[in-house]
C-alpha cells in the first residue's frame, strides 16, 4: 500500500507553486488540498532591482534567497534588455540553483544548510570590502544582510516580489476547519510566510489549526516560525526542499 494512501493533505503555497509537491503527494497516495496562504505579486517599486541589473558589474556577488527572487530577477532583466552576467552568484539552496539554471546562469555558492542563515555564515570569511547584491521578497527578514554588513560588506537590497494573503482563501480554510470531517490529514509549511498567513486565515475565520492535524515544516526556519506562533511541527524534513518533506510525511503516516 502506498504510504499515503487515503490521506488528505493541506497545501499552502502559492498556486504557481504547488504542482511538484502535489504530484508527489498524489504520487504516494495522498489527495492534496490546495488552498494558496500565499499570493506573489510585484513590489511596490523595481527601483532597487532595476538599478542592480543594471549595474551588475559593479557587484563582487549577488545572492538570491527563493526561486521566485531567480523568477523576478530574469523578468526584469528580460524587460531592461540586459543579459545579466554576475562576476558569481549565491543561492540559498537546491530549488533556488535549479531556478538559475532555468535562466542560463550558473550558481557558484550553496550553503551547507539551506537557510539565509547559513548562506550569511558561508558568505561571512570573505565579505570585507565586498559589494553584494541581495535579491529577495519586499518583506524578507534581515538575517543575510544583517550577517553580511557585520561581516564588512556593502550589501544593497533589492525587492524582486511581495507576499500577501489571498483573499479567497479566507473562505476555503473557514469551510475545511469548521467542521472535523473535513479536516486534513496534516498541513504542509514550505516558508515563515505560509505559517503566519496561514494564522491570520485561520484568526479571519475565527477558527484554530486543531492539534490532531499533523504540522509538517519544510526546514528549521519555518519551524521557528511556527514555533513562535505556538504551533510547533510535528515533523520536520531533513533538508529544506519538497522531496524531503514529502518523504518525512511519508515516513510519518508510514509508522501510523
Amino acid at each position: 500500500m502506498q504510504p499515503l494512501a487515503g490521506r488528505r493533505i493541506l497545501v499552502t503555497r502559492a498556486l504557481q507553486q504547488t504542482s511538484e509537491l502535489a504530484e508527489r503527494l498524489r504520487a504516494l497516495g495522498a489527495t492534496p488540498v490546495l488552498v494558496p496562504t500565499i499570493e506573489i505579486v510585484a513590489p511596490d517599486s523595481y527601483a532597487a532591482l532595476d538599478s542592480g541589473i543594471r549595474d551588475l558589474s559593479s557587484f563582487d556577488v549577488v545572492a538570491f534567497t527563493s526561486a521566485n527572487a531567480v523568477d523576478a530577477f530574469g523578468q526584469r532583466a528580460e524587460t531592461l534588455g540586459v543579459a545579466p552576467k554576475p562576476r558569481r552568484l549565491a543561492v540559498v539552496g537546491r530549488a533556488t540553483e535549479r531556478a538559475v539554471q532555468a535562466i542560463g546562469l550558473r550558481a557558484d555558492i550553496v550553503p551547507p544548510v539551506f537557510t539565509a542563515e547559513s548562506l550569511a555564515e558561508t558568505l561571512a570569511p570573505g565579505a570585507q570590502g565586498r559589494r553584494f547584491l541581495l535579491v529577495l521578497a519586499e518583506d524578507a527578514p534581515a538575517t543575510l544582510r544583517d550577517g553580511l554588513v557585520a561581516a564588512g560588506a556593502q550589501v544593497t537590497v533589492a525587492a524582486a516580489y511581495r507576499n500577501r494573503v489571498p483573499e479567497d482563501s479566507v473562505t476555503a480554510i473557514a469551510s475545511l476547519f469548521s467542521d472535523a470531517a473535513e479536516y486534513p490529514d496534516a498541513v504542509t509549511f514550505t516558508s515563515a510566510s505560509t505559517a503566519h498567513n496561514l494564522v491570520a486565515l485561520l484568526e479571519a475565520a475565527q477558527l484554530k489549526l486543531p492539534e490532531a492535524v499533523t504540522r509538517a515544516s519544510i526546514g528549521p526556519v519555518t519551524s521557528r516560525a511556527l514555533s513562535q506562533l505556538n504551533l510547533p511541527p510535528h515533523i520536520e524534513a531533513k533538508e529544506s526542499m519538497i522531496p524531503a518533506l514529502v518523504e518525512c510525511l511519508a515516513d510519518h503516516f508510514g509508522r501510523q
